[in-house]
């Protein structure tokens, strides 16, 4: 195995990978409302299964009243998980600026802002989402994820650090703790968090394929094979096997957001 030339390679994948921990379960954040609207339960729960059903739903609830806040936002939300980003982007930026000021709306537009790769804005609009006095820590995650990204993995961390004071050992922040180490160069270090990630009752599947790379990219392939295949169906493990060898080959580049895990990860989120 090539260990230097993957390991280049993947520093900007493991950078996107970042995200990964807070795509999914930060993506509503802590004090959003519940979004309602005019289609029904049925419709929306039938939307919340599909992507491309999603975003027709909401797309049509939006453009029957852009102004409503509680649609755009499900209308934005729906285009990030449909992997449209610069979208999402537009529909969740001028919702902003029709309702200047609103904290989840905020925290929303930097995430989608985080996924389309507006790393300094996304941690601007980020620092308005929450308050020194009530601080969110998926936000403070998510504004670390937006520094390593930029390259500030130091003040990356102290944002991490500020999450796990409010949630000790939260699994998320942990893994986006552990790969901020691997943009720095040091994996060793990157490992020993990540375990401490994967060890937790609460850890998904995002921390397991993140722990198996960081693991394959210091040369132990088959330990990293059995991290991301462990207690898993058959079909499942070999295609989170496949997965990473593609990202250690450096032959795919997972995209930002919340859909940037292999298909039997999604599946399971």
């Amino acid at each position: 195995m090539r260990q230097q030339p993957c390991l280049a390679r993947l520093l900007g994948s493991a950078a996107v990978l970042a995200v990964i921990s807070v795509g999914l379960g930060g993506c509503q954040t802590a004090g959003m409302p519940d979004i309602t609207g005019s289609l029904g339960a049925r419709a929306e729960a039938r939307a919340s299964d599909n992507p491309k059903r999603a975003v027709d739903v909401y797309g049509e609830q939006y453009r029957a009243n852009p102004k409503n806040i509680d649609a755009a936002m499900k209308f934005g939300q729906a285009l990030r998980a449909s992997g449209q980003r610069a979208q999402a982007v537009a529909v969740l930026e001028q919702a902003n600026l029709t309702h200047p000021g609103n904290k989840p709306l905020l925290g929303l537009y930097g995430r989608a802002l985080v996924d389309n790769g507006n790393f300094q804005m996304a941690f601007d609009v980020l620092a308005r989402a929450h308050s020194p006095q009530n601080p969110d820590w998926r936000i403070l995650s998510v504004q670390g994820t937006a520094l390593d990204q930029l390259g500030r993995h130091d003040q990356a961390r102290n944002y991490y650090a500020s999450a796990l004071k409010i949630v000790p050992e939260e699994p998320s922040v942990l893994s986006n703790l552990g790969l901020s180490y691997v943009l720095s160069g040091d994996l060793p270090k990157a490992e020993t968090i990540l375990r401490r990630a994967y060890a937790s009752p609460k850890a998904d599947a995002r921390v397991r394929q993140n722990l198996g790379l960081v693991v394959g990219l210091q040369g132990r392939f088959a330990e990293a094979e059995g991290i991301v295949k462990a207690d898993l169906p058959a079909e499942e493990a070999a295609a989170n096997v496949a997965y990473l060898k593609q990202m250690l080959d450096g032959r795919q580049k997972p995209r930002l957001g919340a859909h940037a895990e292999p298909a039997a990860t999604r599946a399971r989120s």
